[in-house]
């Protein structure tokens, strides 16, 4: 393929992909906006005051960016899994797969099409966390940077679900017994430095805690971890699930009936 026949074909399948969500935006933008509201409600406004401050914050304040970036793990790991999944139970995978197409172009158009919606749900919650908090960016560039990586990490992560998964129930078991876990022990709501040092060194294990952090740090300026090592973390995640994508893409197993 020419490279503006690849354009073609990545644009294609990328605008497929964004007006797959968009088409249904009342299940798939507006739900999860109205679930971390009630998070800022319930965390923010009612166990908030008694919590009082964190990390020099008041507690709001605090678990707005961990909570921003929790609808953006969600939802760029959703859109993925649940629209390559379709694809892939519809028989269309494999058209694509026989197709001059190549496989990164394919993984990339899905994967952007996920990342689309997940930082289009954590611009909706960032603008509901303004009815509840003051927003002040501290330092842009890592605010951008880490939102952004993180989509495509978990779009990444996604894919490959989907791939594995054999029905539709399988595609719920990542997000319900590891992405949940993982997110909710991954310093959102509290900060890891309030636990005792052998839990502190078990949670450096956990990638989300990286994210979550960096993501404060940028809004807030404040972190539990050097934000270097969360950019290295992220690369180092996104480079291993790419390679590891394309290679299931090109092996073809579990995709073809």
């Amino acid at each position: 393929m020419s490279a503006r026949e690849q354009w073609i074909a990545f644009m294609t399948l990328m605008v497929k992909e964004i007006r797959r969500f968009t088409r249904i935006w009342q299940q798939t933008l507006l739900p999860p906006a109205i679930t971390i509201a009630l998070y800022f409600v319930i965390f923010g406004t009612l166990i908030g005051p008694r919590i009082g401050t964190m990390s020099g914050f008041s507690y709001m304040e605090f678990v707005v960016p961990g909570l921003i970036m929790l609808a953006v793990i969600t939802n760029s790991f959703g859109n993925v899994v649940s629209s390559f999944f379709g694809s892939k139970f519809a028989g269309n995978i494999e058209e694509l797969l026989v197709s001059p197409t190549p496989n990164y172009i394919i993984l990339t158009g899905y994967v952007l099409g996920g990342v689309t919606r997940g930082l289009t749900v954590g611009f909706i919650v960032t603008l509901l966390s303004l009815f509840f908090t003051k927003l002040q960016i501290q330092h842009l560039g890592v605010t951008i940077g880490v939102v952004i990586m993180t989509s495509i990490l978990f779009s990444l992560a996604g894919l490959v679900n989907a791939v594995y998964a054999k029905n539709f129930d399988d595609i719920s078991i990542i997000p319900t017994f590891v992405l949940t876990p993982l997110t909710y022990l991954g310093g959102v709501f509290y900060s890891v430095s309030l636990l005792p040092e052998f839990w502190q060194k078990v949670s450096l294990l956990n990638p989300v805690l990286y994210m979550v952090n960096a993501f404060r740090y940028g809004l807030l300026g404040v972190s539990d971890i050097h934000v270097g090592w969360a950019f290295l973390m992220l690369s180092i995640f996104i480079s291993g699930l790419f390679l590891f994508a394309l290679h299931l893409l090109k092996n073809g197993k579990n995709l073809r009936s």
